[in-house]
């Protein structure tokens, strides 16, 4: 390592949309589904209320459901979550994509694919280490070593050579790191 200080760069990871869903259509061979603009759908009979989230095939339009919540006694539910269910908060459209148990449940997966975007100030040309910071705004899962190589320009495999990373390069991730891009070989 060198003794020069570091410059330490800012990159956040934001979304741009939704993910989409990795979901059997049940009418034509796509398995990809969308959310679209997040609108939860919920029903009320007495005591009892089920909530679903509508989704439809990117390909047909083919309409599917995500549930939920199934007949749940409506008292049991905290009412900050009935008051998002009724305004269809983006954010708990979101958390309840995320959740491992809803997803099981409705037997998908989330395709994160063009769903985010990178924000980042331009990298200087000084041949001194640098130090990024990598930050995400949501969990959006990313190969360290794809983002490096795409937002730098380089190739993968100067990215294994040149840096120096506080997580395995080539495993997916969800959470902030930094990584340490060293000088070209000269």
């Amino acid at each position: 390592m060198s003794s020069h200080p570091h410059t330490v760069l800012p990159w956040v990871v934001r979304r741009t949309r939704l993910p989409l869903l990795v979901l059997q259509c049940a009418v034509c061979p796509s398995d990809r589904a969308s959310v679209g603009d997040g609108r939860f759908r919920t029903l009320s009979t007495g005591r009892l209320l089920s909530v679903r989230l509508p989704a439809d095939c990117v390909s047909c339009g083919q309409p599917a459901k995500l549930t939920v919540h199934e007949r749940v006694p409506i008292r049991s539910l905290p009412a900050g979550l009935l008051a998002g269910y009724s305004a269809d908060s983006p954010s708990l459209v979101l958390q309840t994509l995320l959740d491992p148990s809803i997803a099981r449940r409705n037997r998908f997966e989330l395709d994160w694919d063009e769903g985010w975007e990178l924000h980042a100030p331009p990298v200087p040309e000084d041949p001194r280490p640098l130090r990024v910071a990598v930050a995400f705004d949501d969990p959006v899962p990313v190969r360290p070593e794809r983002l490096i190589a795409h937002e730098l320009g380089i190739s993968r495999n100067e990215v294994v050579r040149r840096v120096e990373a506080d997580v395995p390069l080539k495993r997916r991730t969800k959470q902030d790191f930094s990584f340490v891009l060293m000088p070209p070989d000269r």
